[in-house]
Order: structure tokens, then sequence, then C-alpha cells
């Protein structure tokens, strides 16, 4: 930022949803890269006083680290921008259609990207034709294995897969745990990447990927936030070309579902070497083990830079709104 205009930046961490744990780290790993380059940084916690105290106070930029609904869903950035504060991510009308997975798998679809089959089942569905017929139609004709998750929410919370219908009564009960709403979707076999996507202003650029190869075979929450049960490889170990097709649908989802700023993209890339799509990550997690940190890192990165540079394009933005 320029050093002739200070700023403040207000950091929101904590939350009341699943991942309020995760987005804490997040967080105040945030607050401490833009603190050391002397931004002037307060980290707060969402409460029913928040609105007022940043009507009152107007910082310079709202950084929103909340992860789950709390952040994820548009709500927030709508009241943001009704009291006409900054902030730094993405509209609430891309954070509303990356947040929900089915839709973002046919946005993404429609502009060229592939994507798992899949199926969406809501919690009535259930109860309006009944389990057992229900489960009895997905067992005979949709493929095993895949996997079951919530078609909202993130750090895999929920999420299950299964290799026989068996499993499936209890994944359909443990994805509702955490949203009305499941996503089945065929388990594509391959390499699992991220792709961090940031745009300061000049386009949005991907970032080197990052393979994840969990040491457990399954990325699970515990494999996502305790160092030492994930090995990760950035660049991820693909060649060139799968690399660039890799990189441009990271781009072209988004692009299509109207992000800013900064995103992830999980891609798996299928035994033809196809990347397939799996989610958008609205607010990608910023923690110490988290992957787009690593990303920005292994691409030579200082992160209180770029995070300082993304604060400044939250403010140019909302100048060339009004």
């Amino acid at each position: 930022m320029n050093a002739s205009t200070p700023r403040t930046v207000v950091v929101l961490a904590g939350g009341i949803s699943h991942e309020r744990d995760v987005s804490l780290r997040s967080g105040r790993r945030v607050a401490d890269s833009l603190s050391e380059h002397g931004i002037s940084v307060l980290l707060r916690d969402t409460d029913s006083s928040l609105l007022g105290y940043l009507t009152e106070t107007r910082p310079d930029v709202v950084w929103p680290a909340l992860h789950g609904a709390s952040g994820e869903d548009g709500a927030l950035r709508d009241l943001l921008e009704l009291i006409g504060l900054p902030y730094v991510g993405s509209r609430p009308e891309a954070a509303r259609l990356a947040w929900d997975k089915p839709t973002a798998k046919a946005i993404v679809a429609r502009a060229g990207v592939a994507t798992p089959r899949s199926l969406t089942l809501s919690r009535d569905t259930f109860r309006e034709l009944g389990a057992a017929a229900v489960l009895e139609s997905v067992t005979e004709s949709f493929p095993f294995p895949l996997v079951v998750k919530p078609a909202r929410g993130g750090s895999a919370q929920g999420v299950t897969i299964v290799t026989s219908p068996v499993g499936l009564p209890k994944a359909m009960v443990d994805a509702y745990t955490y949203c009305d709403v499941v996503l089945l979707e065929r388990l594509v076999v391959g390499t699992e990447i991220a792709i961090g996507v940031i745009d300061s202003g000049e386009g949005p650029i991907a970032l080197p990927a990052v393979e994840i190869e969990p040491i457990a075979g399954v990325y699970s929450f515990e494999a996502r936030y305790n160092a030492g049960e994930t090995r990760f490889y950035t660049p991820a170990r693909l060649d060139d070309d799968i690399a660039r097709r890799a990189a441009d649908a990271a781009i072209t989802a988004h692009v299509a579902l109207g992000m800013r700023h900064l995103s992830r993209i999980d891609l798996i890339i299928d035994a033809s070497g196809v990347p397939q799509f799996l989610e958008a990550n609205v607010l990608p997690g910023l923690t110490e083990t988290s992957l787009l940190p690593l990303a920005l890192e292994a691409a030579g990165h200082d992160l209180g830079w770029v995070y300082e540079a993304l604060a400044e394009a939250a403010i140019r933005d909302d100048s060339a709104r009004v």
C-alpha cells in the first residue's frame, strides 16, 4: 500500500460455522502477513456488534477470512456492500454460485470444463419419495465407487467415499448433518490438484498447481490441517501440456463463476490427462498448511506483498463501482 497513505485493514475470522478453528488460523496468518508490511490490522471475530463497529470505524478495507456459510455464501458480502465498505474477495453473486457445488459444476461445465458425473439429492426428496426407493434407484443406476458430499461447505467435512451400496445410507446421513442438499459424484481416480487464481487488477493469473497426496489415501479434514498427514508437490508432477490445460481450466472456472481477487479451483487429472473440475473455493484456506499460500511461496511471491496488493485492488474496485 502507498506508504504516504496509511491503510487500516479489518480481518474477519472465526464465526459460527463448522470451520471456525480453520478460519481463526487463516485470519491470524493474513493479519500477521499484512502487519509485517507495516499495515495497521485488526483481527475481529463476528458478533452482534460487528456491523455497528464497521460502520463507525470505517476501515479502509475488510478482509473476510470466514470459512463456511458465514463468509462464503454471499450474505456477509451483501452487508459489506450495503454499508459501503471495500472488501477482499468475490462479489455476493459469485460467492453464491461458487458456494453451491452443484450450481458451480453446471456453470463450469457450460464453460467447457469437464466435471465428473453427479446427482443432487435434497433431504426433502427422501421424505417425499421414500428413502428406500431413492437409494434403490441410485444404487441401480449410478456407478460405484462414488463420493458423497454436502452441496455446500468446505474442508472435506461430511465427505465420504462409498465403494458399494452398503455404505451409501450412512454416507448420506453424514452429509446431511452439514447440509440439506447432498451431491453424489462419480469417483475419478487420478492426480488431485488445487490451483490458486490471483487477480490484483491485471487479470486472473493461475499459480503453480499443488499436487495433493494424502498419506492415508484420503484428503480428509485432518489431512488438510494437521502437518505431516499429506504430501504436497508444488508445482504438481504433471507434464507441461497437462499443467497448462489445468491452469486454463482453473482460470475458465474462476471467470465463468465471476470470481474476484482470489480463488482456489480444485481439479483432478483423470487417466486420460483431462483436468476435471471438482469445486471452486470463494475463500481458500490461508493457514500454514493451506494450498494457496504454498502455491504463492512456490511461485516466489511474498505473502504479505500479495495480500497487500489484493487489499489495494479491493479499494480500487470499490472506488470504480461508486
